[in-house]
């Protein structure tokens, strides 16, 4: 609704800004075309979290699937097996911003996924090996910001030696679990 508000808004003041040129120009001159649409547009403020719906089944790559319930997290692996992360046993303070980890995998490749939570405004989960190599980690929610979310992200070698921070949208640092 803002953005068609704007382009509204927009497209009267350069209509107008046209025909005072036009009535101010000599009669030959040509009146300038108008600016493409997209430009007249509201700039679009994106998350950096994508809202899924509950029990949508999300392509997480290497064969892993992803989705969330209100209950928690669940996620196929590539052999079948089907896992769950809870966020109402109890286990998950999501009074306070943390995040957690669970990874499979094996020396060549690692898939690394876990909870973000105590946080609406969730901005970016990296991964950092102890190297200082770092992975940014995709990031999901359900619908209405429950405080809550899932973080996913495909890493070369092994899960020995990676930490997790989560931050804000401002970059700042949320909360961190060190390297295992």
């Amino acid at each position: 609704m803002s953005t068609r508000t704007s382009t509204s808004t927009a497209g009267r003041l350069l209509a107008a800004a046209v025909l005072a040129a036009a009535v101010a120009a000599p009669a030959t001159a040509v009146a300038a075309p108008a600016p493409a649409a997209a430009s007249l547009a509201a700039p679009k403020h994106t998350s950096p979290v994508r809202v899924v719906a509950s029990g949508e089944r999300v392509d997480a790559g290497g064969g892993f699937t992803i989705w969330l319930t209100p209950e928690g997290k669940h996620w196929l692996s590539p052999d079948g097996t089907e896992n769950f992360r809870s966020v109402v046993d109890g286990n998950v303070d999501t009074s306070r911003p943390g995040v957690s980890h669970q990874s499979e995998g094996d020396p060549t490749a690692t898939f690394h996924s876990g909870l973000f939570y105590g946080t609406k405004r969730a901005g970016q989960v990296v991964l950092t090996d102890a190297d200082g190599r770092k992975t940014s980690a995709t990031l999901l929610e359900l619908p209405g910001r429950p405080g809550w979310g899932v973080w996913y992200a495909h890493r070369a070698g092994s899960a020995e030696g990676v930490g997790v921070a989560l931050y804000d949208r401002n970059g700042r640092l949320l909360a961190e679990l060190p390297p295992f």
